[in-house]
C-alpha cells in the first residue's frame, strides 16, 4: 500500500499502479490485462555522487567550449536540460553569485546565470572558466525517490591552482525516465565576519 506522499510522487512520475481487482467487472469476470508499472528505484548515495560528477563535468565543459570559441551556450543549455528539473515541475535555484535577482525560476534565467544573457548582473558563472569542480565534505540523505546533499564544493579557475570554496545544498528527484534531476540548488560563499 502506497502512502499519500508515495502516491503523489508516483503520479507525478507517471507511474500509476492499478490493482488487478480494480479491473474486474461488476459481474465478477476475470480482470482484464492490468498493467502495473514499477515505482522508480530509491535514490542511493552512489546515484547522487554520479549526478554530482555529471554536474561538475558540465560546468568544466561549458568553460572549455567558451575558451575554445565553441558553442558554450549550447553546452549550457544541454547542462540545464540534462540535470535540472525545470520540466518536472520547476526548480528552486539560488546561484552563488546572484545578488540583485537572487533566484532563478526558469531555464532562461538559469542559462543567463551560467553564460550571461537575460539578467543584467549575470557575467556567466560557467564561462569564467573553471577547469575543475571538486565536491568536498558533505552529507547526503536519501529518502526513497528524493535525496538531499549539503556541503562544500571547490572551483578551480583556469590558469590557477587556488580553489574557490562554495557552500551548497542540492535536492535530487527522478524524472520519468529514472534519471536524477536537481529540484533545489542553493549555493553561497562562506560567511566572512
Amino acid at each position: 500500500m502506497l502512502t499519500f506522499k508515495q502516491g503523489v510522487a508516483a503520479l507525478a512520475l507517471g507511474a500509476v499502479m492499478v490493482p488487478a481487482t480494480a479491473c474486474a467487472s461488476s459481474a465478477g469476470a476475470a480482470p482484464a490485462a492490468a498493467t502495473e508499472m514499477q515505482a522508480p528505484a530509491p535514490i542511493s548515495k552512489a546515484d547522487v555522487l554520479a549526478a554530482q560528477k555529471l554536474w561538475s563535468d558540465g560546468i568544466v565543459t561549458i568553460g572549455a567550449a567558451f575558451k575554445a570559441g565553441g558553442d558554450y551556450r549550447k553546452a549550457a543549455e544541454d547542462h540545464i536540460a540534462t540535470l535540472y528539473a525545470y520540466n518536472q515541475g520547476g526548480v528552486l535555484f539560488k546561484p552563488t553569485l546572484a545578488a540583485q535577482d537572487q533566484f532563478r525560476e526558469t531555464k532562461d534565467e538559469a542559462l543567463s546565470y551560467f553564460v550571461g544573457g537575460s539578467i543584467s548582473e549575470d557575467k556567466g558563472f560557467a564561462i569564467r572558466p573553471w577547469t575543475n569542480v571538486r565536491w568536498g565534505e558533505q552529507e547526503i540523505l536519501t529518502q526513497g525517490d528524493t535525496a538531499y546533499a549539503m556541503g562544500n564544493y571547490y572551483f578551480t579557475p583556469d590558469g590557477s591552482t587556488d580553489e574557490t570554496k562554495v557552500e551548497f545544498t542540492f535536492v535530487y528527484i527522478r524524472d520519468p525516465e529514472g534519471q536524477l534531476r536537481i529540484s533545489v540548488h542553493h549555493s553561497s560563499v562562506p560567511y566572512t565576519p
